[in-house]
């Protein structure tokens, strides 16, 4: 049976960020905002944890990003886990706008009440390709798949001492609306990700990818190897997949 390889954890703290990361990981002393699982292989993984808002931003697509940052641009999609009542992203706006009014509502700060704001709760999924403004609300705990890439472009940021970045991002944002809402399987041109459900035993075919195996809940064996939600790990190409077990796992690869 193929060996798997556990992918490491890097914690990143953040204003936003919380000490409430059970049951995926050991609670910290510090506000952690987001979990990185880094792999050249496969898309980059994150799990994100707020209790407070995020800001409002934009990602670059990749022209873009190569030629002023020297970057890939950045699409994602999140995963929701938890949620707290009420607890809500936005994604796009509510109808279209002129790039004139969303620099205004940035500066007097109502562009809050321009975004598309959907309510989310555990087991949904939204999709943000680069150029979708888009913002995380407070309570929430999710895990984001993405490009690898961290440029972010800030539109607004509840009076926060950070840097804005009003001119990069309304020139790359998209000012339509946007259908967050997203079914799983998500297939875009930088990343697959699909959801299994494990209650016994499951068997997958082999892959030509490399493929991420990201554990949301449950525990059992993945190819004999004993798994816990948290935990992120990487199957070789041309190996079939056995899992044992009950879980929710995400399982990802660049197409």
């Amino acid at each position: 049976m193929a060996k798997i390889e556990r992918v490491a954890p890097s914690f990143q703290e953040k204003i936003w960020g919380s000490t409430g990361l059970a049951p995926w990981f050991p609670e910290p002393e510090t506000k952690i905002g987001e979990v990185w699982f880094d792999s050249p292989h496969l898309p980059l993984i994150k799990f994100l944890f707020t209790t407070e808002r995020l800001s409002v931003q934009v990602h670059p697509w990749d022209e873009f990003a190569r030629e002023h940052e020297g970057s890939n641009g950045k699409t994602e999609m999140w995963h929701i886990l938890r949620a707290a009542p009420g607890a809500k992203v936005a994604a796009g706006f509510r109808e279209p706008a002129t790039p004139e009014a969303v620099r205004d509502a940035a500066l007097s700060g109502t562009i809050e009440a321009m975004l598309n704001w959907v309510q989310v709760r555990p087991g949904d999924s939204i999709f943000i390709p680069a150029g979708t403004v888009h913002a995380i609300g407070a309570g929430l705990s999710l895990c984001e798949i993405q490009q690898h890439s961290d440029v972010t472009y800030r539109i607004y940021d509840y009076g926060r001492a950070r840097e804005l970045h009003l001119d990069k991002g309304i020139a790359v944002a998209n000012l339509g609306t946007c259908p967050a809402r997203a079914a799983l399987p998500v297939r875009c041109p930088y990343f697959h990700t699909e959801k299994l459900e494990v209650r016994g035993e499951l068997q997958k075919d082999a892959s030509e990818k490399i493929t991420g195996l990201i554990v949301l809940q449950g525990e059992g064996l993945i190819n004999g190897e004993p798994f816990l939600a948290g935990e992120v790990y990487e199957l070789p190409a041309g190996e079939s997949l056995s899992i044992r077990g009950n879980g929710t796992i995400l399982r990802t690869y660049i197409p």
